[in-house]
């Protein structure tokens, strides 16, 4: 299901070139979620990547009132180096519920791949021109210009919010699929990837909104 996307989130996916959400799905018996208590999940090899995204999430949950702790500082490192069966993440669950946990997002790199972006802009020419020099003179850039295509990478990630509620089912709240596109600098792309989530999470009633973010002490909107 394509989102309906907000002004205000719309203006942040514009300034976030290379994270985009592209699609999501949220529970049709779900209209308004409440976490008390959050694991955040990054499941990849990259350590350093892990913490920051987590620590990331920590902060814009905490900000909310919303108590989250990161995998980073919950499982024990040997966690996340060995393989796991369903009944040992059936006990997790078990343990996270008595450890008050109400709620866990889960987030993962599914997939990626290689692009080629080809010049779109070709000034002084008419798109409906039928001559062949013309079609020539349009293109010829493919044999001596670098920058007539741009080779980069997309990489495909997928973020989930599950409810393991002690009083409800254990069930997939919401769903999102994110492309990144070719990031240049990872702390900046966590970031955003972080900050992206939080606010399409608020978007679909998912979390509350950090009103501190949104008004000035004299009550105006930032």
């Amino acid at each position: 299901m394509k989102f309906p996307i907000g002004i205000g989130l719309f203006f942040f996916v514009l300034n976030c070139s290379n994270v985009e959400l592209v699609d999501y799905w949220k529970n049709p018996d779900i209209d308004i979620y409440s976490p008390k208590k959050v694991l955040l999940i990054g499941l990849t090899s990259n350590s350093e990547v892990r913490q920051q995204f987590e620590d990331q999430l920590q902060q814009e949950y905490e900000a909310r009132g919303v108590s989250a702790q990161t995998s980073f500082t919950y499982f024990k490192s040997s966690f996340t180096t060995e393989k796991k069966t369903e009944e040992e993440l059936n006990a997790l669950e078990d343990t996270l519920i008595q450890d008050g946990f109400d709620t866990i997002l889960f987030a993962k790199l599914i997939g990626s791949e290689d692009k080629i972006e080809y010049k779109k802009n070709y000034d002084g020419f008419d798109s409906k021109d039928k001559k062949f020099k013309e079609d020539f003179l349009k293109y010829q850039d493919a044999f001596y210009n670098p920058d007539y295509y741009n080779e980069y990478t997309i990489y495909h990630t997928e973020t989930s919010l599950y409810c393991i509620c002690p009083t409800h089912p254990r069930e997939l709240i919401w769903k999102g699929y994110f492309d990144i596109s070719d990031p240049e600098s990872i702390n900046e792309t966590v970031h955003d990837y972080a900050r992206l989530v939080i606010l399409i999470l608020e978007e679909q009633q998912l979390i509350s909104p950090d009103m501190e973010e949104y008004f000035h002490e004299d009550g105006a909107i930032q």
